[in-house]
């Protein structure tokens, strides 16, 4: 996702800009924080491994991984009766990319 100040990251609801947030919408809660940090230390996890780490039900850690697969952070593949839950390393290193750029365009611009 390029956040040049060239892009259209620069425009009110611009394409990029809304894409940008609705990943850091998904990744506003910390229970998809401590999600994330488990599937990161893994290849693959079923929706039960992630349970068994986290203090929560099983249904609220599905709507949690629901949530992270629809803003692309985390893959979804169905493998017989289990479904498997696997982080996008190449997603979550464009939301730091698109957080990079917006940080350098915010501080680099200087006030007429």
């Amino acid at each position: 996702m390029d956040v040049s100040p060239s892009s259209d990251f620069n425009e009110c609801g611009s394409a990029s800009a809304k894409a940008l947030a609705a990943k850091l919408a998904a990744l506003s809660h910390p229970a998809r924080i401590e999600i994330l940090k488990h599937l990161s230390g893994n290849r693959a996890c079923c929706c039960k491994d992630v349970v068994q780490q986290l203090d929560l039900a099983q249904s609220t850690v599905s709507q949690h991984l629901k949530v992270l697969v629809e803003a692309g952070l985390v893959r979804f593949s169905a493998e017989r009766q289990r479904s498997l839950y696997e982080i996008d390393r190449e997603a979550l290193a464009g939301i730091s990319a698109s957080v990079a750029g917006l940080v350098d365009t915010c501080c680099s611009s200087r006030p007429a």
